[in-house]
């Protein structure tokens, strides 16, 4: 028995090292555009408030840009709208319940209530609901100015205000969703090529413990698999909807189109490191060349992460794909068990997932990956 049999499973998982003020340094230098966003939209929306509109109060303009671009700049277009309905809503209706039962506890449980209850009603949910209700909690315990005019009006229009100058700054000043799918999708190559490799580690060295191992890092990516479906949603969004990034369009389409096959791939990947498991735990046969199959996947994948837009220079990664369905089909005659047909048959499924994710039809794949 291997030393690593020995070592409990959650002994080795790769622990995250903790942020060093470096890490924390490069975060804030990737926030620039926040930061531009968040200082031109917070001056922007009190000045139309104020100087526009003449209000003399008008802090939730800039209030209600702030949450709209911390909340919701990451957020799908129909979101972003809803959260400033949410905060627009809780003013208003906040307001409308003050002016008639007053400033104290009691009247600020209730009109935390009835706004959940309306924004429900209305259709809020989330993010946009919690908002709501927030803003609504502010209204309670901020006195208008003396003169200041209807403040269920002024208040309300404020919100409006602030919430669509943060999505003007969102629009105008757009994240860069080739690099944000780009840095998503690379992560998810490189870990799964990780996987990979192990498990083949797990076939030569006839070490089911590491085939587990694989098996537990393939289950801890389903979160990562959600994250990237929801970047290549928002990413398509920012594409379509904001100006500087039309030229983007088709570079963000190739990497969306690519998404279902990744997660179809790393589904491959836990039924494949899940039978090579129970091959080495039943003592069955290694079947030759697995190892190298399975190699041959995990090298095309790292070729992939380089960059999975440039479609034209993935002959390599194709051939390699390619090579590797040939060795497991090749392989079984020799070691012919329900566990090695099984391997075999997902090393040609990951084979037949990236490829197609690669560019190719469902015609070109069959017809590459028919072996006699």
């Amino acid at each position: 028995m291997s030393p690593a049999r020995d070592v409990p499973l959650r002994l080795l998982r790769l622990r995250r090292p903790a942020d060093s003020f470096a890490d924390r340094l490069h975060v804030l230098r990737r926030r620039w555009r926040t930061l531009v966003r968040l200082s031109l939209g917070t001056a922007l929306a009190y000045f139309i408030a104020t100087q526009v509109f003449d209000h003399r109060q008008a802090f939730f303009a800039p209030i209600a840009c702030i949450i709209v671009l911390i909340a919701g700049g990451g957020l799908r277009g129909r979101t972003s709208y809803e959260l400033v309905i949410g905060v627009s809503l809780g003013v208003l209706v906040g307001e409308l319940l003050i002016l008639g039962i007053g400033r104290g506890t009691w009247q600020l449980a209730l009109i935390v209530t009835l706004t959940v209850i309306i924004g429900t009603l209305v259709g809020l949910k989330g993010l946009a609901l919690t908002q709501s209700a927030t803003s609504s909690v502010l209204l309670a315990a901020v006195i208008p100015v003396a003169g200041a005019g209807n403040p269920a009006i002024t208040r309300f229009l404020d919100a409006l205000v602030g919430g669509a100058v943060g999505l003007a700054m969102i629009l105008l000043i757009p994240r860069n969703p080739v690099r944000d799918i780009d840095r998503e999708v690379q992560v998810f190559l490189t870990r799964l090529a990780g996987i990979l490799s192990r498990t083949a580690q797990a076939l030569r060295t006839i070490d089911a413990s590491l085939a587990d191992l694989a098996l537990e890092e393939a289950r801890l990516m389903q979160p990562q698999v959600e994250s990237m479906t929801s970047t290549a949603a928002n990413v398509s969004e920012i594409a379509r909807m904001a100006p500087m990034r039309w030229k983007q369009r088709d570079h963000v389409r190739t990497y969306v189109a690519t998404v279902r096959d990744l997660d179809n791939a790393v589904r491959d990947a836990r039924v494949l490191a899940r039978k090579t498991s129970a091959l080495l735990r039943h003592g069955e046969s290694v079947p030759p060349n697995m190892d190298l199959a399975i190699d041959a996947l995990a090298n095309a994948i790292g070729i992939f992460a380089d960059d999975l837009s440039e479609r034209d220079d993935f002959a390599e990664a194709r051939q390699e794909l390619v090579e590797a369905a040939r060795m497991a089909s090749a392989a079984l005659p020799d070691a012919m068990t329900m566990n090695s047909a099984s391997i075999a048959a997902q090393v040609r499924s990951l084979a037949a997932d990236l490829l197609y994710a690669s560019g190719y039809s469902r015609d070109e794949i069959d017809e590459r990956l028919e072996f006699d």
